[in-house]
């Protein structure tokens, strides 16, 4: 065979062309300038949230008198809820150019105000990041009250059993509570034996936060005033959080434990967008733009909405599935998972990503 003759080159495995596809989408994102640092809308963010938590503590003790003072409480769980949103911004080294500064910037909005452990969001939410809704990898469709997967719910028996079967719908009243788990699971990180770092400080911040609250509440309001205003709190600040990221990937494909897929893949077909513009936006902190959060975790949260019409037709050009409808529909589509999940109905919804193997 002559040396001059041409190579034939081996023709690319389909999952390698989607990573090849996905850098001409990162390069087409950082030529629009989409990952560029937007201090004036952050640091707006901070000193309005800050202003609000103050204005609304102001008012408490104002109206420490009145019953009245309960109107404050779903304010506050909606302060504390923004507080959270933009604690997992700086987690995601959204807000500054320094890693260190969002670290703490992270740390310290987390615990100071929102009442959450740092370390234990971010130990979680990196885990959920790196293979969502991928049996064995993702925490967040691990086993819990709730089943998020038809081999959780197989597991139940009995009066769970039951309750599982039915769970589509009673997931939405009980999701009050989440805000409850948020608080113990952070400080069950924070006493737990496992690695964290600055955990004394951790500690500190919420033994502030969460037992320097529920004493001021005590101590300024009667006993009676004081619980209601405690239960709504907590109660509508869990149902802000969870209510904000229950529609990311509940009812999209889970993934099986042994699934390899591609990052653009991996990512994109098991995350849902939100449409709804700037209320719906407020309310979930900037996830309405999953698909495009979760291929671009660092990029700032004003800049998800231009980088969504970029994602959408890069999606069509490839071939994949980009998932997006009204918050209503979102949720109608939980339901009807978590339904057919307790039902253990076979494979309610069959990952695409199983013929990738």
């Amino acid at each position: 065979m002559s040396t001059t003759e041409p190579v034939q080159r081996a023709r690319p495995r389909p999952a390698d062309a989607y990573v090849s596809t996905y850098a001409d989408l990162a390069r087409a994102v950082r030529a629009a300038g989409l990952q560029r640092r937007r201090y004036g809308f952050y640091w707006s963010a901070f000193t309005v949230a800050v202003l609000a938590f103050a204005a609304v503590c102001t008012g408490v003790v104002l109206l420490r008198d009145s019953w009245f003072v309960v109107l404050l409480a779903p304010a506050l769980a909606l302060v504390c809820a923004q507080f959270g949103f933009l604690g997992h911004d700086a987690a995601h080294r959204q807000v500054f150019a320094s890693a260190r500064w969002n670290e703490w910037a992270a740390r310290i909005v987390s615990g100071v105000f929102a009442g959450l452990s740092y370390g234990w969001w971010q130990h979680k939410h990196n885990r959920h990041h790196s293979g969502p809704n991928q049996e064995g990898r993702d925490p967040d469709i691990g086993p819990g009250p709730v089943a998020l997967t038809p081999a959780t719910a197989a597991t139940r028996t009995g009066w769970a059993a039951g309750v599982t079967r039915r769970q589509g719908w009673w997931f939405f009243a009980v999701l009050p509570l989440e805000g409850v788990n948020l608080h113990v699971q952070s400080v069950a990180r924070v006493v737990s034996p496992a690695p964290m770092r600055q955990r004394a400080l951790e500690a500190a911040m919420l033994a502030v936060r969460l037992g320097g609250y529920v004493a001021a509440l005590f101590l300024l309001l009667p006993p009676g005033r004081a619980g209601v205003f405690l239960a709504v709190q907590v109660g509508v600040f869990g149902t802000l959080l969870g209510g904000a990221f229950a529609p990311n990937h509940i009812g999209m494909p889970v993934v099986p434990a042994d699934a390899r897929p591609d990052f653009l893949r991996r990512q994109v077909l098991v995350s849902r967008n939100v449409s709804g513009g700037r209320v719906v936006g407020f309310f979930l902190g900037g996830l309405q733009h999953q698909v495009e959060h979760h291929l671009f975790p660092s990029m700032p949260r004003p800049a998800l909405a231009r980088a969504r019409g970029l994602v959408q037709a890069h999606c069509r050009r490839h071939d994949v599935h980009y998932e997006e409808t009204t918050l209503l529909q979102a949720y109608v589509r939980v339901a009807r998972y978590l339904d057919a999940v307790g039902r253990r109905d076979a494979d309610p919804f069959r990952c695409p990503l199983l013929a990738l193997r």
